[in-house]
């Protein structure tokens, strides 16, 4: 390869990414950590450190995949044939790390880099809907686990035979919610029913919904007035305990008519303030996708329909394939990606925001 090529590839991705900003923004939190106070929120702490080890992380990797390249160059500058094999070696492994990282200049949506909070609800169709809003969950799961994301279910409502009705997760990690908006919309499979006695084909519809988890971040007024809250048992694991009492809470914005329950926690209280946690995240969304729409609909684009937005399919019968509507990214292999595989559609997701071309389907 030109390996002289690849390091001004590489200094331009460098800067993309950002590292000089990058470390500012870390020294910043590092002294903000020793303020007197820092720890009186203890929320606010906890986030502002793992906003911390994140960037340090991140500058981190950057700066030792620089360093090696730079070494991996000079050594190509002395021209020693005894190094050659040793060099190969290392220049395929720096390409793979490289060509991860360059993955992250994609990211350029001012919230990218936040934790999601992400949302399923099955669509029209009974038991077969409620499978296949099952079926997404597990897959965002497998998808979370391959990146050693942490995933909080913050909220589920069973199925009433199998399933699921819906369910709220938290999904924390490096860039997780510039990953995840590329699922936002509706989610179409194609099957053979095992529901169905006569082995019919199905088409069964789940709605997936993401926002940024900022909620900690905005300033965003809520006035009580507008709130209907209603305690109820809660339905998951938890013990006895939360089967007892009536720990779980669910509000309803009576302005929107946004309904947000979560009952993952032990007490009333905590329940409700992560609830009232995710609400204000969503009228944050809420009113940032109106922005949007509006200077969309000045520029003459079109506007999202939400949830008459099909934005994938996966067939299972009769024959096996994923697409995505918007991307026209396709791949044969349906198991993998209700397995996790997921990066290669957010990528080209990612690449057709920014207007490049989207290839290597298969």
């Amino acid at each position: 390869m030109n390996y002289t090529a690849y390091k001004k590839q590489w200094n331009s991705w460098g800067g993309v990414f950002d590292v000089a900003a990058k470390a500012d923004k870390a020294a910043q939190l590092e002294e903000l950590t020793t303020a007197p106070g820092f720890w009186d929120n203890s929320q606010t702490a906890q986030k502002t450190m793992r906003e911390l080890t994140r960037l340090k992380e991140q500058v981190t990797v950057w700066q030792q995949l620089s360093q090696r390249l730079g070494e991996a160059l000079e050594l190509v500058e002395l021209g020693d044939a005894e190094l050659e094999d040793e060099l190969t070696q290392e220049v395929a492994q720096l390409r793979q790390e490289i060509d991860e990282r360059a993955f992250q200049t994609l990211f350029a949506g001012e919230y990218d880099d936040e934790d999601a909070i992400l949302a399923i609800h099955a669509g029209a169709g009974g038991t077969e809907a409620q499978d296949w809003a099952l079926m997404l969950q597990r897959m965002f799961l497998r998808w979370a686990d391959t990146h050693k994301f942490v995933v909080d279910i913050l909220d589920e409502s069973p199925g009433d035979e199998a399933g699921l009705k819906s369910c709220l997760m938290a999904v924390r990690g490096d860039y997780v919610y510039g990953r995840l908006k590329s699922e936002r919309g509706v989610h179409r499979l194609v099957r053979i029913s095992p529901y169905d006695s006569s082995s019919r084909r199905h088409t069964s519809f789940a709605k997936v919904e993401v926002w940024p988890d900022v909620a900690e971040e905005i300033e965003i007024e809520i006035d009580e007035r507008d709130l209907r809250i209603d305690r109820f048992k809660a339905s998951g694991a938890g013990g006895q305990h939360v089967q007892k009492n009536e720990t779980a809470v669910r509000i309803t914005h009576i302005p929107t008519g946004i309904v947000v329950s979560c009952q993952n926690q032990r007490s009333h209280t905590q329940n409700k303030e992560t609830a009232l946690k995710i609400l204000k995240a969503q009228l944050f969304d809420l009113e940032r996708r109106k922005q949007d729409a509006e200077m969309a609909a000045l520029k003459g684009e079109n506007v999202d329909a939400g949830w008459g937005n099909q934005i994938r399919s996966y067939v299972l019968h009769p024959y096996k394939m994923v697409k995505d509507h918007r991307t026209e990214y396709e791949v044969g292999n349906a198991e993998a990606v209700l397995d996790g595989r997921l990066d290669d559609f957010m990528e080209a997701y990612l690449k057709y925001r920014l207007g490049e071309t989207v290839i290597g389907n298969r």
